[in-house]
């Protein structure tokens, strides 16, 4: 099976012999071909150069497009900075209050400049493999977090504290849901074979479970839904201890939930039984940039061992892997995946 066959198997629960490797990797291939992220984030023929480079140095199944998350919120007017050596971030707010909603033009991402390097990026490596790697097109932030970085994470928080605040709050839900959407549009264009977005700030180690179920859920279903009716899967990443939201965040209907190390495995597993399958979800710090490669081997094997007998499972660390991360590293940890379960 190639990439792109084992990676259909495991999320539609065809029982893999092995679980496939989708690597959020981008800034670690950036290194390896020796650029900045500045010389990454402006060319889209880079971008797509680091990943056929990584591929062919690291032999895994499928690859995760993505540039930072500030994306989107640049282009509904966030300001963004940009360091040479780090993806870039938002600095400040597009909002001072939340009276200005009811302000905001509409806007049309597929003609900014950045979202369309991204798009790019995604077209290359398409037609570069074709159907052999599976490539996933990441469409940065759900609109919760979309939401969060226009108004400013400390101001949303406390928006959200107030009911009088509610109307408002829902109007600026509705504004990120058609931008997110419209990424996610784009991208399926592009022919990536699964489209994601990131709702980190919506994660229970930010706001309450009850705050993600009305105020993240119901956006990020229609992100899910926007994917499903392009014909494609769609996975939805959120860091930190998803404990308490698991039933949620699979009740969206994606396809795969990717979690960070934060989040038990155990437990994921049982709650993703027969919904979605389970991407991640090794420490990328602790174990792959600060591990041996005996120990990433180690945690592995214990990750494939919970999933042995479903199967819906996809390798990968629980958040994007760190540019310092060793080579032999993520070596062992294909080397692992490759031994089967």
């Amino acid at each position: 099976m190639n990439g792109w066959q084992i990676m259909r198997a495991a999320l539609e629960g065809g029982m893999p012999d092995a679980p496939p490797v989708m690597l959020h990797i981008f800034m670690r291939a950036a290194v390896d071909r020796g650029v900045s992220m500045t010389e990454y984030r402006r060319d889209p023929r880079v971008i797509a150069r680091c990943f056929i480079e990584s591929v062919d140095r690291y032999g895994y199944d499928g690859l995760v497009v993505d540039v930072d998350t500030a994306t989107l919120a640049g282009a509904v007017g966030v300001p963004v900075v940009f360091p040479d050596d780090e993806p870039a971030v938002c600095r400040g707010a597009r909002l001072r209050s939340l009276d200005e909603v009811s302000d905001l033009e509409p806007v049309d991402i597929a003609g900014d400049a950045r979202v369309q390097i991204w798009l790019e990026a995604v077209r290359i490596l398409k037609q570069h493999y074709g159907d052999e790697i599976f490539i996933r097109g990441n469409c940065d932030q759900c609109p919760f977090s979309l939401a969060a970085l226009m108004r400013g994470a400390g101001d949303w928080m406390m928006d959200l504290m107030d009911l009088d605040n509610e109307p408002a709050v829902r109007a600026l839900l509705e504004y990120a849901t058609r931008v997110t959407v419209r990424f996610v549009e784009l991208m399926a264009a592009t022919g990536a074979h699964m489209v994601s977005n990131g709702d980190s700030s919506a994660g229970p180690s930010v706001v309450s479970p009850r705050i993600y179920r009305s105020f993240a859920q119901p956006y990020e279903t229609r992100a899910v839904d926007a994917a499903h009716c392009l014909g494609l899967p769609y996975g939805l990443h959120i860091c930190g201890k998803t404990e308490p939201i698991l039933d949620d965040m699979a009740a969206t209907g994606a396809d795969a939930l990717e979690l960070d190390s934060l989040t038990d495995a155990a437990r994921a597993r049982d709650a993703l039984s027969g919904r979605a399958a389970f991407i991640g979800n090794l420490d990328p710090t602790t174990v792959l940039t600060l591990g041996s490669p005996a120990i990433v081997e180690t945690k592995t094997r214990e990750l494939m061992v919970l999933f042995a007998a479903e199967r819906r499972f996809v390798l990968n660390a629980g958040c994007a892997i760190a540019p310092n991360t060793p080579p032999e590293n993520i070596h062992a940890m294909i080397r692992a995946a490759r031994a089967g379960y």
